[in-house]
């Protein structure tokens, strides 16, 4: 197995372009999965583990079919799910052949253990059981379909703050999700995304809630809603990439804040409490990406309380982060899209 190891020293000094409203923190950074030789990771967009260390990972490959013994071929559509143990060891492939594994976006996993998969090409949200098996299937694909506007209010009746053209619909049409996240009650909230820009709310049975949000700069609104996480007091941060903002929701969509000051925001996580923190990747910047690629940790209120990485090819520089997990913090898994890697970060804090 091929590892790289780090110490960041250039964390620990003064970074082109990076903000000042928070130290940089010193930070080991290292790749350490192992892969059989017929298997590459591509384009990694989402990373998780579970409750036993182990590492989930969401590829987009590039690779459609793959050769089962002499004659068997069986199609991937282009993204793979792969399994690793807490060391990196390869396990296993999970979705083989399943219909909906097509333009990985990103992985999470429930406190239940049931890995969860984003695909933006399928516009779907598919969950396995901890086996492995297929359990939950939201969206449809090939086609994206358009979010019916919600029936007129009645005359006199004032719309509802921080609810878009969607809400009162069905909650199955997504158009290229991002990703997904629960509450302390199970239910489920998707970032729906790239051709929407909505939130959509499901029972833990899966049956649609409610929506809430519509295209714009408004609060409320959003533009590209990169990302999703819950604290544990159940309030719901929005990663709203195309305004550079993270917006703060409670669980009927109420709007309670914002922050900025973190470029554009891509991948988020928010670590297990008592002593919860929010990371925070600016890996899609809209100006020059020599001078971007930070990843920030902040308390839930806001404060940005320092700061490690820029953008890069080396080892403990990152090339467009989609992906965060947060689980084991002060350790962290980070997925890499532009430099095909997860790597094992370490933060000095």
């Amino acid at each position: 197995m091929k590892r790289f190891l780090i110490l960041a020293i250039f964390a620990a000094i003064g970074l082109p372009g990076a903000s000042l409203s928070g130290q940089n923190i010193p930070f080991t950074a290292e790749t350490f999965l192992g892969l059989p030789p017929n298997i590459h990771l591509g384009e990694v967009a989402g990373v998780a583990t579970n409750s036993r260390g182990e590492i989930f990972v969401y590829t987009r490959t590039g690779n459609p079919t793959v050769t089962i013994g002499t004659a068997r071929t069986v199609s991937h559509g282009g993204s793979r799910l792969f399994q690793f143990s807490s060391n990196g060891i390869y396990m296993r492939e999970l979705g083989t052949g399943a219909y909906g594994l097509l333009f990985a976006q990103q992985v999470r996993v429930d406190p239940q253990d049931n890995i969860w998969i984003v695909d933006r090409l399928a516009n779907q949200v598919v969950s396995f059981d901890p086996n492995g098996r297929i359990r939950m299937v939201f969206g449809r694909k090939p086609e994206a379909m358009t979010i019916p506007t919600a029936p007129p209010p009645e005359p006199g009746t004032p719309p509802a703050p921080g609810r878009g053209s969607g809400a009162g619909t069905a909650g199955e049409s997504f158009s290229r999700p991002t990703d997904v996240a629960w509450d302390s009650q199970g239910n489920i909230y998707v970032s729906d995304g790239y051709g929407n820009a909505r939130i959509a709310k499901y029972t833990p049975e899966g049956r649609w809630i409610m929506n809430w949000g519509e295209r714009g700069t408004e609060q409320g609104q959003f533009t590209t809603p990169h990302g999703i996480a819950i604290d544990a007091q159940d309030n719901v941060y929005v990663a709203d990439r195309g305004n550079e903002r993270i917006q703060v929701f409670d669980t009927q969509g109420n709007f309670q804040r914002q922050i900025t000051g973190v470029g554009a925001p891509s991948a988020i996580c928010i670590s297990p409490p008592p002593n919860q923190r929010l990371f925070v990747s600016n890996s899609n910047p809209t100006d020059n990406i020599d001078v971007a690629g930070e990843i920030y940790v902040l308390s839930l209120d806001g404060r940005v309380l320092g700061q490690f990485g820029r953008a890069g090819k080396l080892p403990g520089e990152f090339g467009t982060v989609n992906a965060i997990d947060c689980r084991n913090a002060p350790q962290l898994l980070i997925g890499e899209v532009g430099n095909w890697r997860v790597q094992r970060v370490r933060l000095d804090m």
